[in-house]
């Protein structure tokens, strides 16, 4: 298709007609120039007219466009260069066998482990052996509640000596499979079921075997009391009773007071002991006046004894006379010797924890209570961390209440 023809009724006004190509447009260029008016001119004064005199004298017939010669030269293509082979390496040095002896002990190691490894024909056991211990499987808990121990209460369900004397203490304890002697150990962790992140640390940093005590005030002590025992921590509940500086410190509306009737004081146990089931015995929570005193405390200790329960003392107050006075009335009983977190500081606590495997070592058996303060667990949880390599084992609290504690050491029991 032809390009339109140059025409003035076709081209805007004012503007010039597009020059020719080559020598003959740069004439026109500069004919049109020389008819422009002084202002026109005035507007061009930088153009560089000697330039394009230079290029009229030198014909160049391009008008001034730029060219540039380049030399291109062919060649043969090049061959692919040949794969290089990938150097030589010096055999790498075989180890030597190792020796009999120590591929005896090897074999005598795993041996010893109690783990049957199956191999291949014609292989044997590495120098080196390696022996894995297989966690043993988490001790299960007798379900809660048991039908054959509750019976109704005015505040709900409460334990009872079931048929042929079938006790909650006995039914609801962590058993202790593993058996074996040598130093044992008990410690009671009370205070939880009120603040749930200290319940839930407990619950899962301390070691299954640590009994865990629970106050009848949390709104959802049921449901962690359930899942302490789920995890295999043995529970206990924690019953308020009356201080020497009572009503200055008051444990809660349901203390166990020392000017009580003994239908008001059983009344105030009931409620405590519907809160939760699956408990193996009551402990204190304060209580250093009720448990100095023997006419108010005696009934107390008779009814938890009646219904198949223990009790547990611990340790907070010096005049307590709960052991004594629980076995006269043949109720378990036991009190923990040493109370870890006396001093809630590192380094009290790691103090106590030593002073509390020296007497285990010296006697057989020592129990330990302690709060659910977070410094609490988390010392507890490190010191018990490889307790076993040390020789001790950690048991359930019921150890004690249950008679199966050294003899004529901690326990009043049955």
């Amino acid at each position: 298709m032809s390009e339109p023809a140059d025409d003035i009724l076709t081209r805007p006004l004012g503007v010039a007609p597009p020059p020719e190509p080559g020598l003959k447009g740069q004439v026109a260029r500069l004919r049109a120039l020389s008819k422009m008016r002084p202002v026109q001119m005035g507007a061009l004064a930088g153009v560089p007219l000697v330039a394009l005199a230079l290029l009229l004298l030198l014909g160049d017939k391009r008008g001034g466009e730029p060219r540039a010669t380049v030399a291109i030269t062919l060649r043969a293509p090049v061959a692919a260069a040949a794969p290089q082979e990938p150097p030589v390496q010096a055999a790498e040095a075989v180890p030597a066998p190792e020796s009999a002896a120590a591929q005896r002990s090897a074999e005598q190691i795993e041996t010893a482990s109690g783990v049957t490894v199956v191999r291949p024909d014609g292989t044997s056991a590495p120098s080196e052996a390696v022996v894995i211990r297989v966690p043993s499987a988490p001790v299960k808990l007798g379900p809660a509640p048991d039908p054959r121990l509750v019976e109704r209460g005015r505040h709900g369900a409460i334990p009872r000596l079931g048929e042929g004397r079938l006790r909650a203490l006995d039914l609801y304890a962590r058993p202790d499979t593993e058996g074996g002697t040598g130093p044992r150990i008990a410690i009671l962790v009370s205070g939880l079921g009120v603040g749930q992140s200290a319940t839930a640390r407990a619950i899962v940093q301390l070691p299954p075997a640590v009994t865990l005590a629970f106050s009848p005030y949390g709104a959802e002590t049921d449901k962690m009391a359930a899942r302490a025992r789920d995890f295999g921590h043995e529970v206990m509940l924690q019953a308020p009773m009356e201080p020497f500086d009572y009503p200055d410190s008051d444990p809660g509306p349901q203390t166990l007071l020392t000017g009580l009737r003994p239908a008001e004081a059983s009344d105030r146990l009931a409620w405590m002991m519907s809160r939760f089931p699956g408990f193996t015995g009551l402990v204190n929570f304060m209580g250093a006046k009720l448990m100095s005193d023997p006419a108010a405390f005696e009934p107390v200790l008779r009814e938890i004894g009646a219904r198949g329960l223990g009790f547990v003392d611990d340790g907070t107050a010096p005049r307590s006379q709960a052991v004594a006075l629980a076995g006269r009335l043949k109720t378990p009983a036991a009190r923990a010797e040493i109370v870890l977190d006396a001093q809630p500081r590192p380094d009290a606590i790691d103090r106590e924890l030593a002073r509390l495997e020296a007497a285990a070592r010296e006697k057989g058996f020592a129990m330990a209570s302690a709060t659910a303060l977070p410094l609490s667990i988390e010392r507890i949880a490190r010191w018990a961390k490889d307790l076993d390599a040390r020789g001790i084992r950690l048991v359930p609290v019921s150890v004690a209440l249950r008679g199966r504690a050294a003899p004529g050491k901690l326990s009043k029991a049955e």
